[in-house]
């Protein structure tokens, strides 16, 4: 398939730069192969059923935008400084991280940036873009430094509009999360709150927590025409095997799992069986998914709507067929849904 088979347009007055309150009064679109119907997230009370079983990713974003200088001395009188900007993309040992930063040309390697706090990170490599940082803290201490004088890495499209204030430290983060390691929200499971959860619970929908460290590649545009040539870039996940146990019960009785997030769903799907079940996991997925693609495990999605020529909507369009989400999209826009990580859910069902 083209590129172009997954463009749309799109008003930017339908780009959420922030998130409704309370949570759980999010409109939620929800589909089926011939039915939308327009409700809202706390709905979901009334759409699922005792059986059930969402997969929730419990990953915890860490404010990895960062911002510091860089001394050099010329000379005794002469010392000059810059401003360096730091967008922290992978964590790849306790001590150290990939990341964007700018202006990176004018960085040598061996360079010190200071950040504040007596936190600083060295420059030891330059590849494609990217900078890897070795800072002078490891581990917890080096987390705290950064909750410290870090800020929410918002996505691009808001960035662009605004910058991210306190209000983010709290909306752009799960009621459940807890391993801290991603660059960027699951955001479908922004729209949940404690007293949803609570109902849910009551209801006999079960609940199974994941792990997936969201990378900054979740931004990153598709630029080939061929989509089938594009490569997702990597990132870090968790099974476990009571996880994975709890997934393999809901297939045995024949109901239904249903990701919250593409995120959990390209998960599960990643340690997916051709029986379908589910084995605990650890590791790197690259996986891409879109139409085509055989779902073994995910019997439905809980998602926000995307941006054209995205990887979502190729996954979305895999989920439903490219010919019935283009409808589903059709309608969202007709109704004015507000789109992207702060916008509105739509539930995806392709097993009533």
């Amino acid at each position: 398939m083209k590129l172009e088979d997954f463009d749309f347009e799109l008003p930017t007055d339908l780009i959420a730069l922030r998130p409704k309150s309370p949570r759980v009064s999010a409109r939620l679109l929800v589909a089926t192969d011939n039915t939308i119907d327009d409700l809202i997230v706390s709905d979901l009370v009334n759409l699922l059923r005792p059986g059930d079983r969402l997969v929730l990713n419990n990953t915890k974003v860490i404010p990895a935008r960062l911002s510091g200088t860089r001394t050099r001395t010329i000379s005794a009188k002469n010392i000059v400084t810059a401003k360096i900007a730091i967008n922290l993309i992978e964590r790849i040992a306790k001590d150290t991280w990939v990341a964007l930063v700018k202006p990176l040309r004018k960085l040598d390697l061996g360079e010190i940036i200071d950040l504040g706090l007596g936190l600083n990170a060295k420059i030891t490599h330059k590849s494609n873009g990217t900078a890897t940082l070795c800072f002078n803290k490891s581990g917890q201490e080096l987390d705290d430094s950064l909750y410290a004088i870090g800020s929410m890495p918002l996505p691009p499209y808001i960035e662009k509009k605004r910058s991210a204030d306190l209000r983010d430290v709290v909306d752009y983060q799960t009621i459940w999360a807890k391993e801290p390691g991603s660059v960027a929200a699951p955001t479908a499971s922004l729209h949940f709150d404690k007293e949803l959860l609570t109902k849910l619970k009551r209801l006999g929908v079960a609940i199974t927590f994941v792990t997936l460290h969201v990378g900054a590649g979740t931004f990153l545009p598709v630029k080939v025409d061929d989509i089938s040539e594009h490569q997702m870039h990597p990132e870090i996940g968790y099974i476990s095997e009571t996880a994975a146990t709890e997934i393999n019960e809901t297939k045995l009785s024949g109901n239904r799992v249903i990701p919250v997030g593409t995120t959990a769903l390209r998960l599960i799907e990643s340690a997916a069986q051709d029986d379908g079940f589910v084995n605990a996991w650890s590791g790197q997925t690259d996986i891409f998914i879109y139409p085509g693609f055989n779902f073994k495990v995910a019997d439905g999605l809980m998602t926000n709507f995307h941006l054209p020529k995205s990887t979502l909507l190729m996954l979305v369009s895999a989920l439903m067929g490219p010919d019935r989400i283009k409808k589903i999209y059709a309608h969202a826009l007709q109704k004015k849904y507000r789109f992207f990580s702060y916008g509105d859910a739509s539930l995806l069902l392709k097993k009533l």
